[in-house]
């Protein structure tokens, strides 16, 4: 059975792999229902008890599809979604947030979530919904108060995307439990010191800080949107492009990255670039779970299949780590 450890203060045991229900991976949006079923009765039968959607993942299509696939029974799980903002939003944001978790708890078919997350981009404010951590602070959190007191939400977290400075200072106000944080072989540096010339988003050791700080980190993009694989070709039921997330380049590029971790594949160290991917991510000890976006059974398969290997070696980390370098330089 799959290991399980503690989301930061909430007390929540959840499972090292999150089942991420997003359109990434496509599963839960664009899957047919009985291969859905299938993979979330998988999930849970095999260890897997943390799920995360949200509203936006096809317009709601994902809640729905979990909602039927749960059917309503909950026990031993958690359950994760989202709601977003935008700019307009603001000068109402405690009944725009309401109507959201009621939407979303209504497709769910559940009373509530274990964890509601803010699912903006943090910085500048603009109208596309990019929120300064001032107006999370003054507008989201009064919210997500009354969210928790009328019991439709126990936690609270968001996405730790944006300005670094914004995020840092979010994890470190105390006044959300959860952050989901960007970290995989190509954009390590919420969990490691980087070079100076390193091009990459330098997330500045969120992990870290968030577990000083009592926020349960959730791990995700871990196969930078599926460019860890080491293919361009995606499958039809994730989205056709992804923009990549902290590399600052493009998909393709990541693809040509990624490959450069082949010698430890061949070497035997992992079976596939995406097993040495999830097994480097869970390395860190700072992070509790580890979320992958699936399109098929099978990948969800073999995630698990990677996870309960367990952690790499000191001696495989140090090889990354020098592949790393070669690719800053």
């Amino acid at each position: 059975m799959m290991q399980k450890a503690t989301l930061g203060r909430t007390g929540l045991e959840v499972s090292k792999l999150t089942f991420g229900c997003g359109a990434v991976g496509g599963l839960m949006t664009k899957g047919r229902a009985a291969d859905q079923d299938y993979a979330v009765a998988w999930a849970r039968d095999n260890g897997i008890n943390f799920f995360d959607t949200a509203a936006s993942y096809g317009a709601g299509v994902s809640e729905t599809n979990l909602g039927r696939a749960l059917k309503g029974d909950t026990t031993g799980i958690v359950v994760s979604t989202k709601a977003g903002l935008q700019q307009r939003d603001l000068s109402d944001a405690a009944n725009t947030i309401q109507r959201s978790i009621d939407d979303s708890l209504s497709r769910l078919k559940l009373d509530h979530v274990d964890l509601l997350q803010l699912h903006n981009t943090i910085g500048q404010e603009d109208r596309h919904g990019i929120i300064d951590v001032d107006q999370v602070l003054s507008e989201v959190i009064p919210a997500f108060d009354k969210i928790r007191t009328a019991g439709k939400a126990r936690y609270f977290g968001f996405t730790a995307k944006g300005d670094v400075a914004q995020l840092h200072r979010l994890v470190e106000s105390g006044t959300l439990d959860t952050a989901q944080i960007f970290y995989n072989v190509l954009v390590p540096s919420a969990g490691q010191v980087m070079p100076p010339n390193d091009t990459t988003e330098d997330y500045r050791q969120l992990l870290d800080v968030a577990g000083r700080h009592g926020v349960g980190a959730i791990g995700v993009r871990v196969l930078a949107g599926g460019a860890l694989s080491g293919k361009e070709a995606r499958h039809p039921h994730g989205m056709p492009v992804v923009v990549p997330i902290g590399s600052n380049t493009d998909y393709a590029t990541d693809v040509q990255r990624a490959l450069q971790f082949t010698p430890l594949i061949e070497a035997g160290i992992a079976d596939s670039l995406p097993e040495l991917a999830l097994r480097f991510a869970i390395s860190n000890q700072a992070l509790p779970t580890t979320e992958i976006g699936i399109a098929n059974i099978e990948q969800l398969q073999q995630a698990a299949a990677a996870v309960n290997r367990g952690p790499l070696s000191q001696e495989s980390l140090d090889w990354i780590s020098t592949i790393q370098r070669g690719l800053i330089n």
